[in-house]
């Protein structure tokens, strides 16, 4: 089995790092050596996060060694926060599921109603505002569009908003895992970009989501 680099799984908005870990054996079966990275996603900030993972690096990790990043959700905005403001780790590639890396309409409303659901998560982070991708970050994103979730109350108000606007919008431009919108996980600089029919939960135990993710970390592409 030839050497892997260390792979960081990073979890979502209210969730803690076992919600990773059947994702984190099905890796590890796969050669991984990985680390379930926890931290507070609504009492801290995307940046005090970004900085707990670099020092946990600066004490767990030989700098000189390669490491790989999945993360879910808000996760992933933590992965792009990192990978701007600490350049001096060697990044493999990386990988986000269901990561709204645009902004997140249902945290926009959430939000705007309810601002301690979210927290800290939402300014710089899930109000689309982190930090570009820096050139060189390979970067595989999955999306689901399986619309079944605690958000889908707040989207289906929202599709009927839209569809009233736009009586010619179509369902592709309206498809959402049940929190996140398809479009909101595009962007433009990432390398390659999957839908897959899972929910925003339910993708972190499906093995064709996971098989995909051990894909581009391998490839650098998803498998077609």
């Amino acid at each position: 089995m030839s050497q892997k680099n260390r792979l960081i799984l990073i979890h979502g908005l209210h969730q803690f790092p076992f919600i990773m870990r059947p994702m984190a054996k099905h890796l590890q079966i796969a050669g991984f050596k990985t680390h379930t990275f926890g931290y507070r996603s609504m009492r801290d900030d995307i940046k005090t996060n970004s900085a707990r993972l670099n020092s946990w690096l600066e004490t767990n990790h030989n700098p000189s060694e390669p490491i790989d990043l999945v993360g879910h959700s808000l996760g992933g905005l933590i992965i792009r926060d990192f990978v701007a403001h600490y350049p001096q780790w060697r990044v493999g590639r990386c990988v986000t599921l269901g990561t709204p890396h645009n902004g997140s309409i249902s945290g926009d409303y959430i939000w705007r109603l309810a601002p301690i659901i979210v927290g800290k998560s939402y300014e710089q982070a899930l109000d689309g505002t982190v930090a570009p991708l820096p050139e060189g970050i390979e970067l595989g994103v999955i999306a689901g569009n399986k619309a079944q979730g605690l958000g889908q109350p707040i989207l289906s108000y929202h599709n009927h908003k839209r569809r009233k606007a736009d009586g010619s919008i179509t369902n592709d431009c309206l498809a959402h895992d049940g929190t996140v919108y398809v479009a909101e996980t595009k962007l433009v600089s990432a390398t390659d970009h999957i839908v897959m029919p899972v929910t925003h939960t339910g993708m972190l135990m499906n093995k064709e989501v996971i098989k995909q993710a051990m894909y581009f970390l391998a490839n650098g592409e998803f498998r077609r």
